[in-house]
């Protein structure tokens, strides 16, 4: 279908109006392995998941993981250290990079993980930034300066490429920000971070930061780049991280199925959706649902029915108006039309097709489209009796009734054939 057919059948009203720019090219950061672990009701999965789930990264088109927190222990460490040699050892084109506080003791790990697999490791480097978090742990602003100059510049020392990052970013001053920022970029930092810690932010407010500290960097005369990293105890994750993105953000963070501590962090597969459906990326999603699926059943991270894009029931209808629809772009041959009508994301994307149910508010298309699709007669007594079982129950049909009702309504037919067959050879006779 030419752009111009599409333009005629979907007028876009988010083309209307004060559009944001979305420049293509932003890098993305898997924080599933680690900040998605910190979640209080997921289990932690063995090593063989988590390096499996690596590789689902890396099809996706994903541009970097953190692969852990080394400085919380031996078993953290090791996990790391097999991570990163597994990147290395194999090629991947995802780049690790570790979380650690701004102590010795949580940057040392990362430096021997590092010399162990023979790769880089960006480290992470997080503290405290915002007035109440400075209150209720008794810090003051020079006592946080000092910690950032010592660990950001242990880690240059030892050859770690650097990701400086307030946490509480959006509830901080504007002085402590740039105080900080402007020392860890002095230090050797070469990407400084914004992070949504408590998920307070709105679009309008990470714009406001995002270009706050576009100007902090330029201040410094470097070419450091910002991250933005978003957590949802507001709801708001996606639409901040396009906010950051447009504001000028070049890499953003997010956690599959939007796992993380609290009520979790920005969805990875509602955001890799978002950057294609936006024309901001254009990444081979089909293995998304896998992905999903891997993070669900080994983080025991229930998946709700309803769930965008990756929901049992994302592209399935069982309403007898939805299903006409997708029905008759069917019957016109036309499968970009079908994947369309009554569907904001293409099932098709993600490697899903559309799926049409039979329940209490369906209608015969529904029927007829379920039993051509399994090959089955769509036969008008099939459909009659069918429809009406649906009309009397309460849920969906499940398929085993549905494929029983029809086994028993062809012996039924099968018997009034024959019957029929003996009553005309009566009459011969």
């Amino acid at each position: 279908m030419t752009e111009w057919q599409i333009e005629q059948l979907i007028f876009d009203w988010n083309l209307e109006g004060d559009v944001p720019a979305y420049p293509k090219g932003v890098l993305i950061t898997d924080e599933t392995l680690r900040d998605g672990l910190q979640a209080p009701s997921i289990i932690h999965p063995p090593i063989q998941d988590k390096v499996y789930l690596l590789y689902l990264m890396n099809d996706l088109g994903i541009d970097s993981a953190d692969i852990g927190l080394p400085g919380a222990g031996e078993r953290f460490k090791y996990d790391v250290t097999v991570l990163a040699r597994e990147i290395a050892n194999h090629h991947l084109n995802i780049r690790p990079n570790c979380a650690a506080r701004t102590l010795e003791a949580d940057i040392t790990p990362i430096v021997e993980a590092s010399q162990a697999a023979g790769i880089a490791i960006e480290a992470c480097i997080f503290i405290g930034s915002s007035p109440i978090r400075q209150y209720a742990e008794g810090w003051t602003v020079e006592r946080l300066q000092e910690l950032t100059e010592c660990a950001v510049g242990f880690a240059v020392a030892h050859s770690l490429p650097v990701m400086f990052v307030t946490e509480d970013t959006t509830r901080a001053h504007p002085d402590t920000l740039r105080r900080l920022y402007q020392t860890a970029i002095r230090c050797g930092a070469q990407r400084i971070c914004a992070a949504d810690t408590v998920g307070h932010a709105t679009p309008e407010g990470v714009r406001a930061l995002i270009g706050f500290l576009k100007d902090v960097v330029a201040e410094t005369g470097t070419s450091v780049e910002i991250d933005w990293h978003g957590h949802r105890d507001r709801g708001l994750a996606i639409p901040n991280t396009l906010a950051a993105i447009s504001a000028g953000a070049t890499r953003v963070h997010a956690c599959a199925l939007g796992i993380g501590e609290r009520t979790g962090n920005t969805p990875m597969e509602l955001l890799l959706v978002n950057l294609n459906l936006l024309g901001v990326a254009d990444r081979d999603l089909s293995r998304l649902p896998e992905y999903c699926r891997v993070v669900a059943e080994t983080c025991h991270a229930p998946l709700p029915f309803n769930y965008p894009v990756v929901g049992d029931d994302a592209f399935r209808t069982a309403t007898g108006v939805h299903a006409a629809a997708v029905v008759k772009a069917l019957e016109k041959g036309d499968a970009w039309l079908a994947d369309r009508v009554y569907s904001g994301v293409p099932a098709g994307m993600i490697g899903r097709k559309q799926g049409i149910e039979i329940g209490p508010m369906s209608g015969e298309h529904n029927v007829r489209y379920w039993l051509r699709s399994r090959n089955i007669e769509v036969h008008p007594l099939y459909v009659e009796k069918i429809l009406a079982a649906a009309k009397r129950s309460n849920q969906v049909l499940p398929e085993d009734e549905i494929l029983r009702m029809v086994a028993t309504m062809r012996r039924r037919l099968a018997d009034e054939e024959i019957g029929q067959e003996q009553t005309d050879a009566g009459r011969e006779s």
